[in-house]
């Protein structure tokens, strides 16, 4: 039964996360035709509807089709909603089910919530309760797809390690392509570490997890499959150069890298104690890079800015657009000043200036020659690998760009990071 709220669905009250990339499927399973029908019309527009009037009913269009989640009465006659959900997930345990009920018991609560079911309501319920019981389900299902699909990649990237001849391939440079592997999958597997720690300290006492404890949870883990991925891309990115395969063909949109970087660096334990101001480009813009790699490159340079001193200070990050190429064989090196790789910088049209200024110490003169150099490092032992730089060198040559390194002790530090622009979006 639905109350007088039917009449007004709470659609505008759900996040955008609720909401499936894809048109899902959900399956409404009741031996009486009224509930049904009731929750065929609300959910028709939204999902991809199929009927049932039993538990082996049910069970078959599970085992014809792909079901992401299923609505399913407990009381019923010949299989019951607990059995059904039991065997719902023998043929598929990503199957979200929602069981509903119009005679409660916490016997029966218990047994649903332990044979899987990802909510419990009770009859007679209102649209609001139900869709977003609905939307929940289908963002679990959704995370779960995408993890998946990360494990898949993972294992197709272990067979191609396998299947890899790489002691003739990288006999010479084994050990620095192994360190810069080593140091670039740190930053995510940093993040995921601390999100880890913060659920744990959530939700250690808890005995059912709820409410902003929930929403915490929920959406820490979108924020470890996210690293996740980004540790499978920088896999997937030193295997290519392993195998020295051509990147002309990579492009990627600043704007979106920014927004990734900005959330990528609030969650690095770096920034602790430190501001960070990220600005979008007013016109977005088209490079030929990998993304992974400019974020790398970005990441790396904001990391070490935040690192140069633990007294607060902050990092900022902006971005311009030249008309043209500019002329930095103007620029004397040495005291202040380097220049990187700007002999590959060739471009007829626009170019991309990419900023990261830091307000921290500043660099001395007589280390602006070194510190792109592999392992050297000002940092402590056991604090730095001496490697960020250096990757950030290496990746910006093979993306034909340049740097121009300006600081000065007591003032601070900027890199500056000149790329051609494919194409400047209006």
């Amino acid at each position: 039964m639905l109350t007088d709220s039917f009449t007004k669905p709470d659609v505008a009250s759900l996040k955008k996360t609720d909401i499936p990339t894809r048109k899902y499927t959900l399956l409404i399973v009741d031996d009486e035709e009224g509930p049904r029908q009731s929750l065929r019309v609300v959910f028709k527009d939204d999902y991809t509807i199929l009927l049932a009037d039993s538990g082996p009913k049910a069970i078959e269009l599970a085992k014809q089709n792909r079901v992401d989640a299923v609505i399913s009465d407990i009381r019923m006659a010949g299989m019951t909603g607990i059995e059904l959900l039991g065997q719902l997930k023998a043929v598929d345990p990503g199957i979200e089910v929602i069981m509903l009920t119009a005679y409660e018991t916490i016997e029966t609560a218990r047994q649903a919530l332990r044979f899987g079911a990802c909510d419990y309501l009770n009859k007679p319920f209102d649209i609001g309760t139900m869709r977003k019981a609905v939307a929940s389900a289908m963002e679990r299902r959704s995370l779960s797809d995408e993890m998946q699909m990360n494990n898949t990649k993972l294992l197709e990237l272990q067979s191609q390690l396998q299947n890899q001849k790489l002691q003739e391939e990288i006999s010479k440079s084994r050990g620095e392509i192994y360190a810069s592997i080593i140091h670039d999958i740190n930053g995510p597997l940093t993040i995921i570490s601390g999100f880890i720690q913060l659920i744990n300290q959530r939700i250690a006492d808890a005995n059912r997890v709820e409410g902003e404890a929930l929403d915490m949870v929920k959406d820490r883990l979108k924020r470890m499959t996210r690293q996740v991925t980004n540790c499978i891309e920088i896999s997937q990115r030193y295997l290519s150069f392993m195998r020295q395969r051509s990147t002309e063909t990579a492009r990627v949109r600043v704007n979106q890298v920014l927004k990734d970087l900005e959330e990528l660096l609030r969650a690095h334990p770096s920034t602790a104690n430190h501001e960070l101001e990220i600005t979008s480009l007013p016109k977005d813009v088209t490079l030929q890079i990998n993304g992974t790699d400019l974020i790398q490159i970005l990441l790396n340079l904001a990391i070490n800015g935040f690192q140069a001193t633990d007294e607060p200070h902050s990092v900022k990050i902006t971005g311009k657009i030249c008309s043209e190429t500019p002329d930095l064989t103007k620029i004397q090196t040495g005291l202040n000043d380097a220049l990187l790789n700007c002999d590959g910088l060739k471009s007829a049209g626009p170019v991309l200036r990419l900023s990261v200024e830091d307000t921290g110490p500043g660099i001395p003169p007589e280390l602006i020659s070194k510190i792109f150099e592999p392992y050297f490092s000002t940092k402590a032992p056991g604090k730095g690998t001496g490697l960020g730089l250096s990757i950030v060198h290496r990746l910006l040559k093979e993306a034909n760009g340049c740097l121009h390194l300006h600081s000065v002790v007591g003032q601070g530090t900027s890199f500056n990071l000149y790329l051609p622009a494919l194409t400047v979006h209006e």
